[in-house]
């Protein structure tokens, strides 16, 4: 029965490379990061991250996470009907076509998926190429789907706490007043490959209790889904570490809660229905709450009486080998006091092979950073300010 069971999981693990979700999942992180990239070269003449920034991060995080909720599926035999897996598909697909990261979230597609098979059990209206995967439809898929739902809600916010806030975008933009700003742009797509359960195969249930979550009395074959999760997030009223892994939490104490109903709902399907509107809802109350709050607050990144504030550093500059980041404010190079850009860059003529930084950091204490310049380097350091020119032509974000 093992050796079964391993052949069926080897031969479910085969089929993920013949979804077409995995190649348009590719596609998506790489057409996205050369947006980014081109983006970065129009406001700042230099790319930060390369265009494989999306795809490296999508990939390697997706892959643990996959790990760990197939243990859990596997564990529960948590079921999800064909007609489930073909919708949640397109619905996907046509979710990656709005080019709208946000909604490409499982709460979004699967909770989509959750309503049109409700629609469509017990209904008249037909589907002919679903309909045979549509007749095995049984009322253990409310649970079931809304329980994913709160699995896949707390994998996005556990993603979103370590992953959200790393290689985030600078991005100069316009205030209502027609004042130069900076704002942070954090897109992340994370393919997760899952295990799941479809109905069809012949493996027999490895322990008495096994599918605890089944769609009726069938037999059942495990096989590996790719989930695709979107996350977007634009800051420009605090630094983007503390308001994403703020946001991250937010989303994963949802998913904890969504789960636990919908276990509950196994027993009692009404709560399952409820609790799929209740997750869609609180997804879209965390998003628009959150982005209240940053408008409410006052420009972070902005021209400062203080000195030069840094927006960005590029990765392997000067900058970043001295440890300046995202936030702090050069007041001092060389003893030469500076206030704009161009104060900085004559400063740095001093002394070309070396230079001394008096920085004010983010907690408003004052260090002092040196290094040698040596030829080749950077020899703007690296570092990404806002700039005035954005103004001159008229560049709104």
């Amino acid at each position: 029965m093992t050796t079964d069971w391993l052949i069926a999981c080897m031969i479910g693990l085969g089929k993920l490379f013949l979804h077409p979700l995995l190649y348009i999942s590719i596609a998506y992180c790489l057409f996205i990061g050369y947006l980014r990239v081109k983006r970065e070269r129009h406001d700042f003449n230099t790319k930060v991250y390369r265009a494989s920034m999306e795809l490296r991060s999508s990939l390697l995080h997706g892959l643990i996470w996959g790990l760990i909720l197939s243990c859990l599926t596997l564990v529960s035999g948590m079921t999800i009907p064909l007609a489930a897996m073909y919708i949640m598909a397109v619905v996907t697909i046509l979710a990656v076509l709005t080019m709208n990261k946000r909604i490409v979230s499982p709460v979004y597609t699967v909770g989509i998926t959750f309503f049109i098979l409700f629609f469509l059990y017990d209904s008249e209206f037909k589907l002919p190429i679903l309909q045979t995967a549509l007749n095995q439809l049984d009322r253990s898929i409310y649970p079931t789907l809304v329980i994913l739902i709160g699995l896949l809600l707390i994998a996005e916010g556990f993603l979103i706490v370590s992953n959200g806030s790393k290689k985030v975008s600078p991005q100069l933009q316009l205030s209502k007043r027609g004042q130069p700003i900076g704002a942070y742009v954090s897109q992340k797509l994370w393919l997760i490959p899952m295990f799941v359960m479809i109905p069809g195969g012949q493996l027999p249930a490895p322990i008495d209790w096994y599918p605890v979550f089944s769609i009726g009395d069938i037999a059942i074959s495990p096989i590996v889904l790719p989930f695709l999760i979107g996350f977007k997030q634009k800051l420009h009223g605090t630094l983007p570490e503390q308001a994403i892994r703020a946001y991250g939490k937010k989303v994963g104490a949802l998913g904890l809660m969504i789960t636990a109903l919908a276990i509950v709902g196994y027993w009692y399907p009404t709560i399952a229905i409820i609790t799929a509107i209740l997750a869609i809802l609180g997804r879209e109350f965390l998003h628009h709450s959150q982005r209240a709050m940053d408008q409410k607050l006052p420009f972070y990144f902005s021209k400062s009486k203080l000195g030069v504030q840094i927006l960005g550093v590029i990765p392997h500059s000067p900058a970043d080998k001295m440890g300046l980041v995202k936030g702090e404010v050069i007041s001092k190079i060389n003893g030469v006091i500076v206030r704009e850009e161009e104060e900085l860059y004559r400063a740095l003529q001093i002394n070309r092979a070396h230079c001394k930084l008096e920085v004010i950091d983010n907690n408003e204490q004052i260090r002092f950073v040196q290094r040698a310049l040596f030829d080749g380097e950077h020899y703007e350091l690296g570092i990404l300010f806002v700039d005035d020119q954005l103004k001159e032509s008229g560049q709104a974000g």
